[in-house]
């Protein structure tokens, strides 16, 4: 067994101060709109299905976007809402908070696509964990093909992303069976990973994500942690057996995705993997 632990690395030194928020942001998260999709927008849409409702989805169009172009595809779940910590981080649990893809890609040469977890009873995107699994495993099921189709996205070429409650979604979504397993290219989850831990929900136990890690095959993932990693070090080398895991710990003390926005050496790093599992 062999996987790559990058944190150990010279060039992996924290910055000289632990918070976030003392790197100035390079990246400005585009407001969401209820517009038409359009290059450089980030739009609320709804599926037919759920029309009527407050369920819906979130497109972002890069800024050199045209018509018939294919486009690799960024998707990514929100963390749990409303969040608040002694740091002054926050989530609200709602799409607007997304900001993986946005970082990842720098606005541009991606689609980026933010899936709901669907509230029981189908009216509303759910804040806190997964709402009815059913749906919302539906829903991505439904919409991502339409998007790629309507949009240039690739389908062969597709990334799975989250923050938080998104990161254990990575996997708990996912790898959730063997028809959404084939449709991620790699993974990418940010604090917290399915399994570390158990949440209090059905198949959060060691062994039920251990079954739906087998799912991953050889495809890449990116994990990293606030501060520390040696949970998620501890989880993968009781249950992994392949190669594909790059793990790093962000030097800064905060529970946010938003040092994606911010020009830190972790940030090229995590788009060079990108780049390479989308190539």
């Amino acid at each position: 067994m062999r996987w790559l632990l990058l944190g150990l690395c010279a060039c992996a030194a924290p910055h000289p101060h632990d918070d976030v928020r003392s790197v100035e942001a390079d990246l400005v998260l585009p407001r969401v709109s209820d517009s038409a999709p359009a290059p450089g927008a980030r739009v609320r849409m709804t599926a037919r299905e759920y029309a009527g409702t407050d369920v819906h989805h979130v497109l972002y169009l890069p800024t050199d976007w045209q018509p018939g172009a294919r486009y690799p595809v960024i998707v990514e779940y929100a963390g749990n809402g409303p969040f608040t910590n002694a740091f002054g981080d926050t989530c609200s649990g709602t799409l607007d908070d997304c900001c993986l893809g946005y970082g990842i890609s720098g606005g541009e040469g991606f689609l980026w696509l933010c899936l709901p977890f669907v509230a029981p009873g189908g009216d509303r995107n759910a804040r806190r964990w997964w709402g009815d699994l059913g749906r919302t495993v539906a829903y991505c099921e439904a919409v991502l093909p339409r998007v790629c189709a309507a949009y240039g996205g690739d389908p062969d070429r597709v990334v799975l992303t989250g923050f938080s409650r998104g990161a254990i979604a990575c996997n708990y979504i996912g790898l959730h069976d063997d028809r959404i397993a084939q449709r991620w290219r790699a993974f990418v989850c940010h604090s917290h990973y399915d399994g570390v831990r158990a949440w209090g929900y059905p198949g959060d136990d060691r062994a039920s994500a251990a079954r739906r890690l087998a799912r991953l095959a050889d495809r890449p993932q990116w994990i990293s942690h606030e501060r520390s990693v040696e949970a998620v070090e501890d989880y993968l080398g009781r249950a992994a057996t392949r190669e594909n895991f790059t793990v790093r710990p962000l030097p800064f003390r905060n529970h946010t995705g938003a040092w994606v926005l911010r020009d830190v050496p972790l940030r090229d790093e995590l788009r060079a993997f990108v780049r390479l599992a989308v190539r």
